[in-house]
């Protein structure tokens, strides 16, 4: 059993504890339920393209920090020019909650992500609930046939999708109501990181398709090497948070690409 297959039937028994515990009506009682959303693909469009991460550990990494609270680093992403904001929701594997996305956001004016293996349309109103402007849609762990659905699912609750692929074969998830299109560096099953192996899945992509790359930029090179072959946006996370000060290190990184 890979480590994917490990979180996905871990994410189905949380599912159905919250599912006993809090209705979907409940859901749609919250605060941030019934809030105008923010829109990634224009944030992308008109900012740096930065999806800055939010994230206190991973299967592959264990603890990246524990350290800090979301708004001080959050802030600091909105600040120095982030297009948008990734948060991980999963606990056990990622060491995240639902808090991490409501302690900031009504502090912050650009999209949120909630991060996370959405496989049930109730999850969705919990993205909702706790005012998550995009979800994540994993090709890998959906047939095409349900990334359709929930896309649906999505854009009737106001939310857009970011559809995460890694091979070529998961490029039949696409689909035209799909709104932004992650291509991760990094291969779920195994963890290696291989960028070349992206730029040519991006290369395959409909030319209209805002393309993000996920995961493994490690450092300056990495985004420039990304940026030149034509990626629009780009998700991380690691190489901010793996820092005492993340802040810093994004308002360092902000100043570098705009030298």
């Amino acid at each position: 059993m890979t480590i994917l297959d490990k979180i996905i039937e871990r994410k189905k028994e949380e599912i159905a504890a919250a599912k006993s515990s809090v209705s979907v009506n409940q859901l749609k009682d919250s605060d941030f339920f019934g809030r105008k959303t923010y829109s990634l693909k224009e944030s992308i469009k008109d900012k740096s393209g930065i999806i800055a991460e939010f994230k206190r550990q991973s299967p592959s990494k264990g603890i990246i920090n524990n350290n800090v609270q979301p708004l001080e680093v959050v802030s600091a992403y909105e600040n120095f020019g982030a297009s948008g904001i990734s948060i991980l929701t999963d606990s056990d594997f990622f060491g995240g909650n639902f808090n991490d996305i409501l302690s900031v956001r009504s502090e912050i004016k650009i999209p949120i992500l909630r991060k996370d293996f959405m496989i049930d349309e109730y999850q969705f109103y919990e993205a909702k609930s706790i005012g998550a402007d995009v979800v994540l849609l994993i090709a890998s762990c959906l047939p095409p046939a349900q990334v359709e659905e929930f896309t649906a699912l999505a854009h009737e609750l106001e939310m857009e999708v970011l559809l995460e692929i890694h091979t070529e074969e998961e490029l039949k998830h696409c689909n035209s109501k799909i709104d932004l299109v992650g291509i991760n560096n990094r291969n779920l099953k195994d963890f290696k990181v291989d960028l070349q192996h992206s730029v040519q899945l991006k290369n395959l992509l409909p030319k209209d398709v805002l393309s993000v790359a996920e995961s493994g930029i490690y450092n300056l090179e990495d985004f420039k090497f990304l940026k030149e072959k034509g990626f629009d946006g780009f998700l991380m996370g690691e190489y901010f948070m793996k820092n005492t000060d993340p802040a810093k290190a994004f308002e360092d990184f902000s100043l570098q690409i705009n030298s």
